[in-house]
């Protein structure tokens, strides 16, 4: 029994300071993607963003013992991905959405 309780506090402290160090990479993320010196930088920046705020879920869900937040989880991966396609072809061609004029 004592080692039960012992692992299960022992994951909790792990399972926050993952937590802060996750949220200070947001911070300094955000950082980047204002700032950053080429757009590229910043689409970088945005999507290693959502693959924190992914983390951070999991994280969550660890430390509070659910299953409810994969959805979540889940669903932040398809925007991710959506997103980075958009912003790689706007990089790339300027416009997201092409319009024929014909």
């Amino acid at each position: 029994m004592l080692t039960v309780e012992m692992t299960k506090d022992m994951l909790h402290v792990v399972t926050e300071f993952c937590i802060v160090i996750t949220s200070i990479s947001i911070i300094l993320l955000l950082y980047r993607a204002v700032v950053g010196p080429t757009n590229p930088d910043r689409a970088v920046a945005l999507d290693t963003i959502g693959i924190n705020l992914m983390a951070l879920a999991g994280l969550i869900a660890i430390y509070l013992v659910t299953t409810q937040l994969n959805d979540v989880i889940l669903l932040i991966g398809i925007l991710l991905f959506i997103g980075t396609v958009a912003i790689a072809k706007f990089l790339e061609k300027g416009v997201i959405i092409e319009r024929d004029m014909d």
